[in-house]
């Protein structure tokens, strides 16, 4: 999975041509989940309740940046690196 941000422990990466709707994963210790990048909904997996909420934080901050990615994945085109959280 090509990594876009590292930020706290917390990766946060794209597949090339994944499944709709647009979504990164956010992986942490052994731990993963989805979220869709329109709506900062939970789509799978798990993560512990601080690290989510600090995965819904940059999200807000990095959306369209992410939405960029997204396009750039589905054309399988290198993806950006996004500044994490500081």
């Amino acid at each position: 999975m090509p990594e876009v941000s590292r930020f706290f422990g917390i990766v946060i990466g794209m597949y090339f041509n994944d499944h709709a709707p647009p979504h990164f994963h956010a992986r942490y210790g052994g731990d993963e989940a989805q979220f869709a990048i329109d709506t900062g909904e939970r789509l799978a997996g798990r993560l512990p309740a601080r690290v989510q909420g600090l995965v819904s934080e940059w999200l807000e901050l990095h959306r369209e940046e992410l939405r960029k990615n997204w396009t750039r994945a589905r054309e399988r085109k290198p993806l950006d690196r996004i500044d994490g959280l500081v």
